[in-house]
């Protein structure tokens, strides 16, 4: 297994493809490129359906996944607010890749059986397949999708992001090998020998005290700890610092710990979630996600010190693992808040990247979405950067 990523930055569509594959192609050293993952900058708008062409002629390649972006990551490098194209080549041996194109009309209805996922998505029950997903956010509902990919494919590693290179439906180019489509979702399955392990940093802190839902409705969260939702609220805030006390009321947020068998959860195990309404007469607050009585909560706030420290432990916590040292490649999406937005210049999540996963090419794009696990549960974030690693499964035939 080899990978290998890099970015061009030129204004010219054609210099631009032309430079990144000639990278590619030097660091690849001949082997065949089995997949090539290519992010396209919204400064190309104009020309996306010229990009597949000028590829196959620049870069050798049997599958090709990829979407418009509102920035791009290649060679571990970010590009923002500047036209930018990217690519992520992986040669893989004893990998089978298959492509995946959907669209909102094929989805099977959601107490389907695994069997009617796999015969919609083409993907075997088994063995174990593992995905990487991009979608339009216009057109696509992916939590709807991805909770049905996670009743089929349950040992699945589900990554990716929504397309971001446009501002209204239509606009978006979604690539899947030959073709392009401008809705739905594509992707495709690895299985074989392919390792895959995520990283989810969600970028928040958590403030207060774990708290027990002792009442809740769908998404409405009514009652904590039996107090009305809004009471504990209010209660926090008070008890915070000046300088959380103020991020608290730009924006706080909701962390949910999604394994009910959790007691003292630590970082990593909340699903962060915005708090999207309040009821200020029955005390009730809406939630983006939904709830049940008996779960456990903790607010959080999110800044750039908070979001770069949570960063920093999942990474570290990962660089201990086996996976971190049989690494061979990596993709990054990212959210289009993060990045110069979040901390005011760019590279930051990649340079973090590199000084705990050192030497293992990086490509990705800032996504309107992504697409990653918590607690075993894959979901669509926000402000969130979610990595996949790849590695071989098992010792390579030589």
């Amino acid at each position: 297994m080899r990978w290998s990523s890099a970015v061009a930055q030129e204004p010219q569509l054609e210099e631009a493809i032309t430079n990144a594959a000639a990278e590619i192609t030097s660091r690849m050293d001949g082997v065949e490129i089995d997949l090539a993952v290519v992010f396209v900058s919204h400064h190309f708008s104009t020309r996306y359906q010229d990009v597949l062409v000028l590829l196959s002629d620049a870069l050798h390649h049997t599958h090709l996944v990829g979407c418009s972006a509102g920035g791009v990551i290649g060679g571990g490098q970010e590009v923002e607010r500047r036209p930018g194209l990217s690519i992520t080549a992986a040669h893989l041996p004893e990998v089978t890749i298959t492509p995946i194109c959907l669209t909102a009309n094929h989805l099977p209805d959601a107490d389907a059986s695994p069997t009617a996922w796999s015969d919609a998505t083409g993907i075997p029950l088994d063995p174990i397949s593992h995905f990487i997903l991009l979608a339009d956010p216009f057109s696509f509902p992916a939590p709807q999708f991805l909770a049905g990919l996670d009743y089929a494919y349950p040992r699945s590693v589900k990554v990716g992001g929504l397309a971001s290179g446009a501002r209204q439906p239509g606009g978006n180019a979604l690539y899947l090998d030959d073709a392009i489509s401008h809705e739905g979702l594509v992707g495709v399955a690895l299985r074989g020998n392919i390792a895959v392990d995520t990283i989810v940093a969600q970028g928040c802190r958590p403030v207060g005290e774990t708290m027990r839902i002792t009442r809740a409705a769908g998404s409405i969260l009514l009652e904590l700890e039996d107090k009305p939702a809004l009471e504990l609220i209010q209660e926090l805030i008070y008890s915070l610092t000046e300088h959380d006390r103020n991020l608290a009321r730009q924006a706080l947020f909701v962390g949910v710990v999604m394994n009910n068998m959790t007691t003292e959860p630590r970082a990593g195990e909340f699903l962060i979630r915005n708090i999207v309404g309040i009821d200020a007469e029955s005390g009730a607050i809406a939630v983006g996600e939904k709830l049940e009585d008996g779960q456990l909560i903790q607010f959080h706030v999110r800044d750039a010190d908070s979001s770069a420290a949570d960063l920093d432990l999942m990474l570290s916590r990962f660089a201990e693992g086996n996976l971190a040292r049989n690494a061979r490649g990596a993709l990054l999406f990212s959210c289009l808040g993060r990045g110069m937005h979040l901390y005011g210049h760019q590279d930051h999540d990649t340079n973090r990247f590199q000084e705990y996963i050192s030497d293992v090419p990086l490509g990705g794009f800032f996504c309107n979405g992504e697409i990653g696990p918590v607690a075993g549960t894959t979901h669509l974030h926000g402000f969130t950067s979610s990595f996949a690693i790849f590695a071989p499964s098992h010792q390579e035939k030589h």
